[in-house]
């Protein structure tokens, strides 16, 4: 049954060498069966030529994932990295011969959330694994101290939760042999963390909130609920990310202006 599946696949990969019963069910054609999206990672090229293909690379960020646990074995976090970019042979473009995957998160976000449903995991799991999948690629969207208030804000709301597990896949995720490459990106993830503890010294970066609630909303705008309070609070909260705490006598101008925009 599926359910037997999804139970042996997760004692595989909370095993101390996930990689080697992974291997066998691909070299074997099982998994073509169970997890075909696993084995489909060998017929694409690593674009950094760093690995033969992709599959090889995310075996090693498995196991580089492995080597940041704290409390035994994380089975949200192995199977993030083992997934992370099985987006790839579907978003693989090789024009002018310079190998991209634009977008490779966004798809192998749907994918690992698809074929997780299949296998009958639980939702919270399937929703986790497929949100790390999604953020990965985030970090490198920016360079060393390129990340601003707004961006760190974005990032860490986004994690949510996820927000420790993230810090390890991104992590995991450098697998280049280049001495040089690989410090800087640890370093600019460092960079990174150092400016989420210093905003988060400041603000309550786990809970983001508009400066208003839909009670306040509704008082001030005149207002009953509907979408429209939905909306004004969420214009709120987008102004929360984008600008940090505001006095209240400022938020409410702002809510104000903004209504009136949409008159």
């Amino acid at each position: 049954t599926v359910e037997r599946v999804q139970v042996e696949l997760d004692k595989l990969i909370c095993g101390t060498a996930p990689w080697d019963g992974i291997d066998l069910l691909v070299s074997t054609g099982i998994a073509d069966y169970i997890f075909p999206e696993i084995p489909a990672l060998r017929m694409t090229a690593d674009e950094h030529a760093q690995h033969k293909d992709v599959y090889a690379h995310s075996l090693k960020v498995l196991s580089q994932a492995m080597d940041q646990e704290e409390d035994g074995p994380d089975l949200v976090l192995r199977w993030a990295a083992l997934l992370h970019d099985i987006g790839k042979p579907d978003t693989f473009d090789n024009t002018d011969g310079k190998v991209s995957f634009h977008h490779h998160e966004v798809v192998g976000a749907k994918l690992a959330r698809k074929r997780l449903r299949k296998l009958k995991y639980p939702k919270a799991t399937t929703e986790a694994i497929g949100q790390l999948v999604y953020l990965h690629m985030r970090f490198h969207g920016f360079g060393e101290n390129q990340w601003t208030d707004s961006a760190v804000r974005r990032y860490v709301t986004d994690a949510g939760n996820l927000l420790p597990r993230l810090h390890k896949l991104v992590r995991a995720d450098c697998t280049t042999r280049n001495a040089k490459k690989a410090r800087r990106l640890q370093r600019t993830y460092d960079q990174l963390e150092e400016r989420i503890e210093e905003i988060g010294r400041k603000e309550d970066l786990a809970r983001v909130r508009p400066d208003l609630d839909g009670n306040e909303i509704m008082e001030i705008l005149g207002l009953q609920p509907g979408p429209e309070v939905g909306q004004a609070w969420s214009y709120l909260k987008e102004l929360r990310l984008e600008h940090g705490p505001l006095e209240r006598e400022e938020a409410i101008a702002k809510l104000r202006e903004w209504w009136d925009s949409k008159q």
